[in-house]
């Protein structure tokens, strides 16, 4: 699927891109009257923080995911380190805007509460902020500096070592081996998800009759390749391909063969791309079907420090 590519925003502005549309009709929610500022057209300026909003909007981007917009980047002309967008979760939702990282891991996201838009843009164009900052201080939602309390597993913000391939187009998970120390240990995860098929598949022909629905079995594409050897979760969104709702990525580690349970370690593609929530490997199956028919939100599964996740009570 080909996506329009960004405008070339003028030196000093950042794109705030609109992806949520009716009827061809850009949807924004309340999220202009909230960040306020002046319009001088298709700009938006931000009171004191004199931050400049491109607004941009493109029936094409309906729906367009943070991952994604790192491929829409124009050749040439300087971009600023960050593109905002206004989702779904901002139109139908009231969350914040959605920033997207395009300089330090590109494709990784963080939200931020609207009304400090101007500020925050200011700080990060200036340099008193870098986007490691955000997330090292955003909450289990995502949001930065938010009080849904501290994820237990904070995303790692260790800067790529190298890049990596697109990941295969799917509908469905994908699981991705990225460590690959313990080839025993890989074996005992695939049988434990009840084995891979002749086409690299875990879980499709699970016995209905005895599914536990508490534990229900993961169905996901088996990526079983050295060239994702090292991957970090704030990767994986800029890699999964626009082609196909993908569900989530779950990624084997090196947690997953050194801790009980063969925890994984899931990679939020939607809400705020790049955010994990480790999991046994006995609970990524429920969190795949509950996520798939919008039961429950990604952070649902994000554990909190100091709290003991609901599914272990």
């Amino acid at each position: 699927m080909s996506l329009p590519e960004l405008p070339q925003p003028a030196p000093g502005e950042v794109l705030l891109v609109c992806t949520c549309y009716e009827d061809g009709k850009a949807l924004w929610g309340g999220l202009l009257d909230e960040i306020g500022g002046r319009r001088e057209g298709d700009v938006l300026v931000l009171g004191g923080s004199g931050v400049r909003l491109h607004l941009a909007e493109d029936r094409g981007w309906d729906h367009l995911r943070g991952g994604n917009v790192p491929a829409l980047v124009p050749d040439g002309g300087p971009m600023p380190p960050v593109v905002v967008l206004a989702d779904i979760p901002v139109v139908y939702g009231g969350d914040g805007p959605l920033l997207v990282d395009l300089a330090a891991i590109p494709g990784r996201g963080v939200r931020v509460p609207s009304a400090r838009l101007g500020e925050i843009l200011a700080a990060l164009l200036g340099g008193a902020l870098a986007f490691d900052d955000l997330v090292h201080t955003m909450d289990k939602c995502g949001m930065y500096q938010g009080v849904g309390g501290r994820p237990a597993f904070p995303m790692p913000t260790v800067p790529p070592r190298r890049s990596f391939p697109a990941l295969p187009s799917t509908a469905a998970a994908l699981l991705v081996r990225t460590s690959f120390d313990d080839e025993e240990g890989w074996r005992a995860l695939l049988d434990e998800l009840g084995g891979a098929d002749e086409d690299g598949w875990v879980g499709t022909d699970p016995d209905l009759d005895e599914i536990d629905m508490a534990h229900y079995p993961l169905g996901a594409l088996v990526v079983d390749d050295r060239a994702y050897e090292g991957l970090l979760p704030g990767q994986v969104p800029a890699l999964v391909l626009p082609e196909e709702h993908t569900t989530l990525v779950a990624l084997a580690d090196a947690r997953t063969f050194a801790e009980p349970g063969r925890p994984l370690t899931v990679v939020d593609l939607y809400d705020t791309p790049g955010q994990i929530a480790v999991l046994p490997c006995r609970m990524v199956g429920s969190m795949a079907c509950n996520l798939e028919i919008s039961n429950m939100d990604f952070h649902e599964f994000v554990t909190v420090e100091g709290v003991e996740p609901w599914w272990e009570g």
